[in-house]
């Protein structure tokens, strides 16, 4: 591709069209991140049938979840779908999903699916850190972890994360020295404080911290601390969180809602299961039944998935290598779908 041609346009309105009418033929490519906004409408406006072809990075926003969740958002983007977002996906070069998983439920979403697909890396960088002493920062600041293994929770407390279902699975998980780690923030501190109240009644409240958020040292810190990561969300179309996980070798512990979840079962690095409540048991009972050998090699594992598959640079020759073989082949007659 040409350097020096690759450029942020943040397309809001509709006087953005006669900008990038006027100037695509300065362009290699056009990536359009997310749908349902003017931003996608608008460069298919302003360039179907024309070049440079444009790409899509569809960040999960075709997952069939959101439409059972939220129905009448639901009901809005069906209006939606056929004179936009349809065309949008059809008429792209490449629409681009950062999972497997997520590929296949996009074609769960919306009548007559049609769209040149890829599965491409996604990641972040390695942390430049010191992990053994970002360790010890952490546990000078959580001293009554110090002498115990522990689960982190590391994101957002909220509902869709699965927090009170971890909750609940931790409390009934017998005959374990484990204690739970819940960092992050919430938005919501009635819902935190109901957390809170849940941990009381079910007697394990001594075993559980919340951190609040974290940040920096203490972020890596407190993975590197961790016998395990755990985020049992109800839909999560990437996790960043586990990826920073597997940087530090540190083996997670998922459910399957959470789109990389086969990734993450073929390398061995981890372990997945449902979402709900008897899911969450069972990921815990599994991690608790493993061995110390096991363990460690789930850590070696981990440590080989990020590099393989996660770590940026991984993620930017796959995305590169999509946008030349996109340009240079056309329109594919062949796409996933139907009409």
């Amino acid at each position: 591709m040409r350097s020096g041609r690759a450029a942020g346009i943040t397309v809001t309105r509709r006087g953005s069209l006669p900008w990038l009418k006027e100037r695509r033929a300065g362009y290699d490519a056009v990536v359009v991140h997310g749908i349902w906004q003017y931003n996608s409408f608008g460069v298919w406006r302003a360039l179907h049938k024309t070049d440079p072809p444009y790409f899509v990075f569809a960040h999960g926003m075709l997952d069939p979840w959101f439409n059972r969740t939220y129905p009448l958002k639901h009901l809005k983007k069906l209006l939606r779908w056929p004179w936009a977002e349809y065309r949008v996906l059809r008429d792209a070069r490449v629409v681009l999903f950062t999972s497997e998983e997520e590929r296949c439920l996009a074609r769960e979403s919306f009548p007559h699916y049609r769209c040149h697909e890829e599965v491409v890396n996604y990641g972040t960088a390695a942390p430049e850190i010191d992990l053994p002493g970002a360790r010890e920062e952490f546990l000078t600041a959580f001293p009554a972890l110090r002498a115990k293994g522990f689960f982190l929770f590391l994101g957002r407390i909220h509902e869709k994360k699965g927090c009170e279902e971890l909750l609940r699975a931790f409390a009934a998980l017998e005959n374990s020295s484990m204690d739970l780690v819940m960092a992050g923030p919430s938005a919501d501190e009635e819902y935190l404080q109901r957390l809170k109240r849940l941990t009381n009644e079910a007697g394990c409240a001594e075993r559980i911290t919340f951190t609040g958020m974290l940040t920096g040292s203490l972020k890596w810190g407190a993975f590197a601390a961790a016998e395990a990561f755990i985020l049992p969300s109800h839909q999560e179309n990437f996790g960043l969180a586990i990826v920073e996980a597997l940087a530090c070798g540190t083996p997670v512990l998922i459910s399957k809602q959470v789109n990389i979840w086969r990734e993450i079962l073929a390398d061995g690095c981890g372990f997945a299961e449902e979402d709900d409540l008897t899911g969450i048991r069972r990921l815990l009972a599994r991690w608790r039944e493993t061995s110390p050998v096991q363990g460690d090699k789930m850590s070696a594992n981990a440590r080989g998935c990020f590099a393989g598959r996660f770590e940026i640079n991984q993620a930017v020759d796959s995305f590169l290598r999509v946008l030349e073989q996109g340009r240079s082949r056309g329109g594919d007659p062949e796409v996933a779908g139907g009409m």
